[in-house]
């Protein structure tokens, strides 16, 4: 038990330095809080937790190896990850300002995101990002034995994975603040276009950056 304790605490030391490191997934969760409210923001988050395990689960099962193996496979998600975020980003950028509506369940006039897409946004973004395929088998061939039982190591995944979710909840509450939420709220146009284009640059540099570990 000594051991799967040591091997875990060293999955999570490092872990916890990649989960707190802007990215697509952070940004999500900004856009969320800021323009559908904390409900939405913290059920993202366990769509995001979620894809983390779907990425744990196959690393284990071994299929992250025949992904970053095939350059054919790996390029289709690179791809599809890419043009996802792409489009979340035109579409953040198209979107006119939003109001203050005290009345709105989210606080402006922006429609409402039913739990099912809000979840489903969570999940796309992390699952498409091809990245998490060599950072978890990487990081599970350096810190875990493979004699370690399948079943422990699920045990490893669902740690990181409430981890990540506590992270975004944490985020969600911290950005969903009356204080901090009403200052971005009076740039309406201005954040919408601001994290369209983030959205799209980080599709952008997804494609470029695999493109050349491929």
């Amino acid at each position: 038990m000594t051991h799967y304790l040591t091997e875990f605490l060293g999955l999570m030391a490092v872990f916890s330095v990649l989960i707190v490191a802007p990215g697509a997934d952070f940004a999500l969760i900004i856009r969320q809080c800021i323009v559908h409210g904390r409900k939405t923001s913290i059920i993202t988050s366990f769509g995001i937790g979620s894809s983390l395990l779907f990425h744990i689960g196959y690393t284990i099962l071994g299929i992250g190896i025949i992904v970053s193996k095939s350059l054919l496979v790996f390029s289709m998600l690179k791809w599809a990850g890419a043009a996802y975020l792409i489009w979340l980003g035109i579409k953040s950028w198209r979107e006119p300002a939003f109001t203050m509506d005290e009345k709105a369940e989210n606080g402006t006039n922006v429609p409402a995101l039913s739990p099912f897409k809000a979840f489903s946004m969570g999940f796309i973004t992390n699952a498409l990002n091809p990245k998490p395929v060599l950072f978890f088998l990487s990081l599970f061939s350096a810190l875990v034995s493979p004699h370690t039982p399948a079943l422990i190591q699920v045990s490893y995944g669902l740690g990181m994975a409430t981890a990540l979710i506590l992270w975004f909840v944490a985020v969600s509450y911290f950005f969903t603040s009356k204080p901090i939420r009403e200052q971005f709220l009076k740039y309406g146009r201005a954040f919408n276009r601001t994290t369209g284009a983030l959205f799209v640059g980080l599709g952008l540099r997804l494609a470029l950056v695999q493109a050349k570990a491929n």
